[in-house]
């Protein structure tokens, strides 16, 4: 997925199964397993695919922003309070996180679109919390 993510823009038409293997440096994979991985992930709804003669064409069905929320909703899905997590969740913010999330929901509430670059490119990007997608295959995630 982070191959997917870093090197194929939304209007693009995607990467082929060897373009991924090839952008896994490091990894001596073989085509079928990348290939595997790939269907698995189109079978699950997280990548597109398109037919290109007799290759597919993969891309990433969301963005990683909006499959890391989907994960965090899941998350609190799994039970006991949704409050309580909600609570816990918004005491450990940074102080740019919580800006961040109060002009969000202040944006929602009066109704005007948050400009998601205006809000995001105040956030540090943390370097403790890594979120990384379910792959049925974890030698090829990225």
């Amino acid at each position: 997925m982070d191959v997917l993510w870093d090197s194929v823009p939304a209007t693009s038409d995607g990467v082929t199964v060897r373009e991924v293997a090839d952008a896994l440096p490091g990894r001596e994979l073989a085509y079928t397993t990348v290939m595997t991985v790939l269907d698995r992930l189109a079978g699950k709804g997280m990548v597109q695919r398109e037919r290109e003669g007799r290759a597919w064409r993969y891309r990433a069905a969301a963005s990683r922003e909006a499959y890391i929320a989907q994960l965090m909703l899941d998350a609190l899905d799994l039970g006991g309070s949704r409050d309580a997590a909600l609570v816990r969740f918004a005491r450990s913010v940074t102080g740019t996180e919580a800006e961040v999330l109060r002009a969000a929901l202040a944006a929602d509430a009066s109704g005007l679109p948050a400009a998601a670059g205006e809000l995001t490119d105040r956030v540090e990007a943390p370097t403790d919390r890594v979120v990384r997608p379910p792959v049925a295959d974890e030698a090829v995630d990225r």
